[in-house]
């Protein structure tokens, strides 16, 4: 499946392997909710090689590649590096979806490139792949507000109306992700330049 770079397209869950429901693996639900829209959901296979669980799916004629790492959050860069040798992947073609702290729970934006601003796991993704090109999905999260650590908060899961509220949000930014795909596969990828974020939140 060697195609170039500007046809395949990459998105990545980043989360903690066998941890799906914590905060930290948030982005992990989202690209389950873009595997089903995509209607590829139950096709996820494990690439030992890889470190990840894939999948492949069309998006208005182009491929893209589904990736969830089957690592801890702070070495997901292994996965997703190695996914980038099997699929000739530039960085500015891969997608980061992920949790973050400093956005409020049900906001959610597209940033491009940049650095990982303490997150471990986009750390790592810049760290193996050599570059900050990424696009990434930021899906906030919040800090706590109990006086709980910060490790302890994101390795926690969400409370019933937090899941409500998320719900909304990763459909949104899955609206938002796709949106932005779309518009790279069929106009010049460097025309999308600026941060877009989804202001419709909470």
């Amino acid at each position: 499946m060697g195609t170039s770079p500007d046809q395949s397209p990459a998105v990545v869950g980043l989360g903690n392997h066998g941890m799906p429901s914590t905060r930290h693996s948030v982005g992990m639900a989202a690209i389950n909710l873009l595997a089903r829209r995509l209607n590829v959901a139950d096709q996820w296979k494990t690439d030992r090689r890889i470190g990840a669980d894939l999948v492949t799916a069309q998006l208005d004629g182009a491929q893209l590649v589904l990736l969830k790492p089957r690592q801890f959050m702070n070495v997901n860069g292994t996965s997703v590096a190695n996914a980038a040798g099997k699929f000739r992947l530039a960085p500015e073609n891969i997608y980061l979806l992920h949790d973050e702290l400093d956005k409020p729970l049900g906001k959610v934006s597209l940033k491009l490139g940049g650095s990982a601003r303490g997150h471990k796991g986009v750390r790592s993704c810049i760290e193996y792949l050599k570059s900050d090109k990424m696009i990434r999905l930021l899906i906030g999260i919040g800090r706590p507000d109990d006086g709980s650590s910060v490790t302890t908060y994101v390795l926690g899961r969400f409370t019933k109306p937090e899941q409500e509220l998320q719900s909304q949000v990763l459909e949104r930014g899955v609206e938002l992700l796709l949106a932005h795909i779309k518009q790279r596969t069929r106009t010049d990828p460097t025309a999308c330049t600026k941060m877009v974020e989804n202001r419709g939140g909470a």
